[in-house]
């Protein structure tokens, strides 16, 4: 038998298109000479077009997790009240890395599969202002979730706390205006909607955030924006503290080039049209959307507490046609299936990965009529505009 072709259609890591691979490919230069930085240069300043932002973003060798903790390490204090909007496994982090370093988490608590609830965030804003920071995420990759960052933006820019965000994987799928939506820090990873490999982290601070760097009193050394920032602005052109992933900067510059020559919007239209296409196929497949409204076009979660046993599908997708989708986390664990449609995916991968799954449901014995996920991907695709207009 043939090997199988591998194909990834989870929410990260992400396929990397091949001129994004091969920019890692040539020798690179040493980190500390005028080409790098030139390179890092021209990285920085394209993802902060993508942000929307006129502030610094400092990348790190790490993971986004990683940047998330940078985050905290370096713009906070212990015993600082912090308020966490919990509405899934990596939001939940966000409560869990704070109280690591000793501050004092307060929960806003989500159903996981809704969305945060902005009134509820004003109302404890309104009534206890002494939170230092409000901590959120844009994309929730364990349940497939958007939260409606400027609704929260606005509501803590009221406030002395300054927002947090964890944008690992909405970065780049989503649209996303930092500075306009009031975002003081950001965490980003490479390995998703940038389409790069994993080990980059970046943290974007606006002027707001970089006030709080001098008065943090968290101990830290690798982690520490304060070192990275100094490095960024010491001279003409950026520098890091430590030694950078000299490769994966690399190709962060081309992905950002390819992402600049899509242009940003129209990169948004079609994941949206990725994202409706397969919410459309999982229900035409008589399954169950996992979110209603709030639904991210970064991936899809489907739930299968009545349905289909949800670690078989993942397995029978993966060993039997190469296609690697992803199962649930934490209280979900058993329960969902993922798929991922961010980063070096197409109308055709999306078809091919609907199509599989039809055929690994009826090996189950789950009823669905053949081709009917299929169709109702391709009515989506057929009314949007040409997918590569």
């Amino acid at each position: 038998m043939a090997t199988l072709k591998r194909r990834i259609m989870a929410p990260g890591p992400v396929e990397i298109p091949p001129e994004t691979l091969i920019a890692a490919a040539a020798p690179g230069p040493h980190h500390r000479t005028r080409e790098f930085r030139l390179a890092l240069q021209e990285a920085l300043a394209g993802l902060r077009r993508i942000l929307d932002t006129t502030g610094p973003v400092m990348p790190l060798a790490t993971s986004g997790t990683g940047a998330m903790e940078a985050c905290v390490v370096s713009l906070f204090s212990p015993g600082e009240e912090v308020l966490v909007t919990v509405c899934g496994n990596f939001s939940q982090r966000w409560a869990e890395i704070c109280e690591a370093y000793g501050l004092l988490v307060h929960r806003i608590e989500s159903a996981w599969g809704e969305p945060v609830n902005v009134k509820e965030l004003e109302t404890k804003l309104k009534r206890h202002d002494t939170y230092a920071g409000v901590f959120t995420i844009l994309s929730e990759t364990s349940t497939g979730v958007e939260n409606d960052i400027q609704g929260i933006g606005e509501a803590v820019a009221r406030s002395r706390a300054i927002l947090v965000v964890d944008g690992v994987s909405g970065i780049g799928a989503l649209p996303f205006h930092m500075d306009a939506w009031h975002v003081d820090a950001l965490a980003i990873g490479s390995q998703k909607a940038l389409m790069v490999p994993p080990g980059l982290g970046l943290v974007a601070l606006s002027a707001k955030a970089r006030e709080r760097l001098a008065g943090a009193k968290i101990p830290r050394y690798y982690l520490s924006l304060q070192k990275a920032l100094k490095a960024l602005e010491a001279e003409d052109l950026p520098d890091t503290p430590f030694t950078p992933p000299v490769s994966l900067i690399l190709q962060l510059r081309e992905s950002i080039r390819a992402i600049e020559r899509e242009g940003l919007e129209k990169g948004w239209a079609r994941q949206a049209r990725l994202g409706n296409a397969v919410r459309a196929a999982v229900q035409a497949m008589n399954l169950k959307l996992l979110v209603g409204p709030g639904a991210s076009n970064v991936l899809t979660a489907v739930d299968c507490e009545k349905g289909p046993d949800a670690k078989a599908v993942v397995k029978r997708l993966r060993d039997d046609w190469g296609i690697s989708i992803v199962g649930g986390q934490g209280k979900l664990k058993g329960r969902i299936f993922r798929i991922g449609h961010v980063g070096y995916v197409d109308e055709v991968d999306v078809l091919g990965t609907i199509a599989a799954i039809e055929m690994v449901l009826r090996r189950l014995g789950w009823a669905c009529t053949p081709g009917a996920g299929v169709a109702a991907a391709e009515a989506v695709f057929l009314a949007g505009d040409a997918p590569h207009a």
